[in-house]
């Protein structure tokens, strides 16, 4: 019989909640980060590269490679795996440095 990791954590989220990610609902549990919640939905990647433009997602998710970047509510450079998602939050895909929209 298969189990969830939910069941085999015995855990007891509250009830789920949305975000969006690039104007695509994503659900979100209470206590997982951006990252985990992405994960979740399928979204690996969601920054690209300053050269190259390659696709990045989370690699050591414990905030210590900044390879999970995201624009977080309007703020670039935001770890998304130490990020706790919130209800409404607005995730979009950061290109480059994160900057390119604010004249840095």
């Amino acid at each position: 019989m298969a189990r969830d990791p939910v069941e085999l954590a015995g855990a007891r989220p509250g009830p789920p909640f949305e975000i969006t990610f690039d104007g695509r609902a994503v659900a979100a549990l209470p206590g997982q980060s951006v990252a985990a919640a992405l994960w979740a939905a399928g979204i690996l990647a969601w920054r690209t590269t300053r050269v190259g433009g390659r696709p990045r997602g989370a690699f050591c998710g414990i905030g210590q490679c900044y390879d999970c970047l995201a624009t977080v509510n309007g703020t670039p450079n935001r770890r998304a795996c130490l990020v706790p998602a919130s209800p409404g939050d607005t995730i979009t895909t950061q290109e480059g440095h994160g900057h390119a929209g604010l004249g840095v």
